[in-house]
């Protein structure tokens, strides 16, 4: 059952036929917040995130959290019968979200211009490795290698390495922020403007990283600099950089403004820095890089971490040790801002997954239920809302419809 839902998209439908990451989180971000969202998986296979680790016996892990506030229905949209139910349901919607490479709907006869025929308002976002246009676009895509297409991959690491790809999933995650970013832009055009036409939002999984790469965009366009891969925040601001406290521990700290290294210079007893030609400003530091690393990285092993920390606090400093997951579960702000939340799950009893965030003080988001069970809500969904009788659904689950 689902609890009661005061989320500020309670009203809006969504059908999710997407799988594995990007979309589907997307399609979750969005039910987190009261939209309700009803995933169509292919009968007797489900999304293929159901078969991907991290594993407990036979439970996917990644699946609790990343499936919450879903109800499942099994339908294959590719047989006559299900295409015929599918416009049902997309009659019903306000957003249909799909990440089939560009021209497989199209091919079953389920592309925008047939189901806007049906649904003439319908929001369709679509995600594909390379877009639905240009040479790429029926190229297979996925994030790692979509991190590597977008530029990302290339300035991470050390310059004396191979470059480094990101060790899970950031991409999808990302584009996932995107597709529900996307949705309710689209949603709130055609009520703003009172239209009566919906559209298709649709992007490739490498420009959502690549929006972020603003930078090298710019840098290479007026200056001809191809940026190498560096650890940290190299190029940006200094000091920047990951370093190690007497204790053995680590800490992250960058000074990205002058502001900030002044408060810095404060805790250190460093004043003289701010008068010296070669550190007051950012774009001084940067030339001088080096020596500045030296003068805070010893600096920093004088102190424990923790003796660190309430320091660099007292003086306004940002600062954080890298915590590992252990230490996230024992954290006061965590704990605080209730990031960490148990949901049911009908074989484990109860699975800790990220809370919802953003936070409304009004129309607060909520984990409602938790992850569906494959076609759980075939009767709920194709009886209850289409109408189709026991008999009926006997029917089309002998056939394989659903």
């Amino acid at each position: 059952m689902f609890l009661p839902n005061h989320g500020p998209l309670t009203g809006v439908q969504i059908l999710d036929i997407s799988t594995m990451i990007a979309a589907p989180f997307g399609a979750t971000l969005l039910a987190d917040l009261g939209a309700e969202v009803t995933k169509v998986e292919l009968p007797g296979k489900g999304d293929t995130l159901r078969t991907v680790g991290p594993w407990k016996g036979d439970e996917p892990l990644r699946w609790p959290g990343l499936a919450r506030n879903k109800k499942s229905i099994t339908l294959d949209i590719r047989q006559d019968e299900g295409k015929e139910i599918f416009k049902q349901l997309i009659s019903k919607v306000d957003i249909l979200i799909e990440n089939f490479r560009p021209g497989t709907l199209e091919k079953w006869g389920l592309g925008y211009e047939e189901l806007k025929q049906v649904n003439p308002k319908l929001v369709m976002v679509r995600i594909s490795g390379f877009g639905q246009t240009g040479p790429y676009r029926e190229k297979a895509g996925f994030g790692t290698p979509g991190t590597a297409f977008s530029g990302h991959t290339a300035i991470q690491g050390y310059p004396d390495r191979p470059p480094v790809s990101p060790s899970y999933s950031l991409l999808d995650y990302i584009t996932g922020i995107y597709v529900a970013f996307a949705a309710v832009s689209a949603l709130y055009q055609l009520e703003k403007n009172g239209d009566e036409e919906g559209q298709e939002v649709e992007m490739g999984l490498y420009e959502s990283i690549f929006r972020m790469l603003e930078f090298l965009v710019a840098e290479y366009d007026q200056n001809g600099k191809v940026r190498e891969r560096s650890p940290g925040l190299a190029g940006h601001s200094s000091p920047a950089g990951t370093y190690e406290t007497k204790d053995g521990k680590y800490v992250v700290l960058v000074c990205s403004t002058d502001s900030t290294f002044n408060r810095l210079a404060e805790a250190m007893e460093r004043t003289d820095m701010l008068e010296d030609s070669r550190y007051y400003t950012n774009s001084e530091r940067l030339k001088n890089d080096l020596e500045v690393q030296e003068i805070v990285s010893n600096w920093i092993k004088k102190y424990t971490q923790k003796d660190l920390q309430e320091k660099l606090d007292a003086f306004g400093v940002p600062v954080s040790p890298i915590l590992t997951i252990e230490d996230i579960f024992n954290d006061a702000q965590y704990k605080a801002r209730e990031n960490i939340v148990e949901v049911d799950h009908p074989r484990l009893g109860k699975v800790k997954v990220p809370g919802v965030v953003p936070k409304f003080s009004r129309t607060p988001g909520a984990i409602r239920h938790r992850a569906p069970e494959l076609g759980e809500h075939n009767e709920e969904i194709l009886g209850g809302k289409l109408g189709l009788t026991a008999d009926d659904l006997a029917s089309l689950k002998e056939k394989g419809v659903i």
